[in-house]
């Protein structure tokens, strides 16, 4: 096994990030390349075939020593099979990934989803190494997950398992709609999306904060006012925090993992979230469900996603 590599490939709406893996996770190298969206899945699913052969011929090792290759997609699908259901970014639909990869690189392709590998990524040598159950947050533009049971991606009957920013833990009275069509999500407020929301919000009820003197409020705004003390901006990142730890209370006392990994654009902002988070996930959790639980941040940032990738041959 220790002469044999993993192929992960991270299909973005504008870049396909591919790289190559050892049998623990560690990165070897990488090769990117337009993804091509536009041409259609046709030429997407070409470049990926040339990036992977590139990538390994610009390698030490030879095609005949990756033992295989996954990839990951943001969308629905039908991962048993490998056909993508429904990628909306890519404009794809019931696309048979895995049998067209395999008839053109000759080797064993298995896809997930794009928060599931980072998730897998972050277990097998990120934050998570070691750490047979843990779950990952993905906090960006929405909230993602992914959940690692005894060392490998928990997918559930469908594949839905993770989707971790579609928990209803918003109480109905402060409920919103979700662009999945539900209310009360925890991405309608620990999003990125989220927070800038309801700072925008404050700022057009005239509420006294820093904000409303930023004319395009990011989430990065929202937290560097919260540091400086602005109560508004604090009010905001303790009820995105405040949600995240109580969601994380829930899945405590059914899954029992031992980390919480968070990852993703939000979980930049550090310390003033994290204390957060795990003060008020002290608060909610059962107190034997949460023993010796830690919550920390993600190491991999950008890289999760293909070496997750990569592990799906080994951990998927």
């Amino acid at each position: 096994m220790e002469d044999q590599v993993y192929v992960g490939v991270d299909l973005g709406g504008t870049t396909i990030k591919v790289g190559l893996c050892d049998h623990q996770g560690k990165l070897l190298n990488t090769y990117e390349g337009p993804t091509g969206t536009e041409h259609g899945s046709d030429v997407v699913l070409d470049n990926i075939a040339q990036y992977v052969r590139k990538l390994v011929d610009d390698s030490p090792y030879e095609w005949e020593q990756v033992a295989g290759i996954g990839a990951g997609f943001a969308g629905f699908m039908n991962i048993p099979e490998g056909i993508v259901k429904l990628a909306p970014n890519l404009g794809w639909r019931n696309v048979p990934v895995k049998q067209i990869l395999e008839a053109k690189l000759g080797k064993t392709v298995k896809i997930d989803n794009d928060a599931n590998i980072a998730a897998l990524g972050e277990a097998w040598s990120g934050a998570g190494a070691g750490i047979a159950n843990c779950v990952c947050y993905t906090l960006g533009t929405g909230v993602g997950g992914g959940i690692i049971i005894n060392g490998r991606i928990y997918q559930g009957y469908n594949g839905t398992a993770g989707e971790l920013g579609h928990m209803n833990v918003i109480p109905d009275l402060e409920s919103i709609d979700c662009g999945c069509g539900k209310r009360g999500c925890l991405e309608t407020v620990s999003s990125a999306t989220g927070i800038i929301r309801m700072a925008k919000e404050a700022v057009e009820r005239g509420e006294h904060t820093s904000l409303a003197l930023v004319p395009n409020i990011t989430a990065k705004d929202v937290f560097d006012a919260a540091k400086t003390g602005d109560e508004v901006a604090l009010r905001i990142v303790n009820r995105a925090a405040m949600y995240i730890g109580k969601s994380m209370a829930l899945i405590s006392v059914i899954l029992n993992p031992q980390r919480f990994i968070v990852g993703g654009g939000v979980s930049k902002a550090g310390d003033i979230l994290f204390d957060a988070i795990r003060k008020h996930y002290h608060a909610c959790a059962q107190e034997t469900a949460r023993e010796g639980v830690d919550i920390v941040p993600a190491v991999l940032g950008n890289d999760a996603g293909i070496v997750g990738a990569a592990g799906l041959n080994l951990r998927g």
